[in-house]
């Protein structure tokens, strides 16, 4: 069975950064996760990184989606 979009992401993200995810309200997680969708979908260096790696890009946009909401 697929997870959903919230799932996967919190799953790319560090243990520190899923508690603090997990934590907020489930419309935030949300947002994040669509936010996160989004960079993968977009950037190209995504691209190369995950034909490598794939979990290794989706920890890279999850990263990218907190750095982009903490600024």
């Amino acid at each position: 069975m697929p997870m959903d979009s919230v799932a996967r992401f919190l799953a790319a993200l560090s243990p520190e950064d899923r508690r603090t995810v997990d934590a907020e309200p489930r419309e935030e997680q949300e947002r994040l996760a669509a936010a996160w969708e989004r960079e993968l979908e977009s950037d190209t260096e995504l691209d190369t990184l995950d034909e490598l790696s794939p979990p290794e890009a989706e920890a890279e946009a999850a990263r990218r989606v907190l750095d982009g909401k903490d600024g």
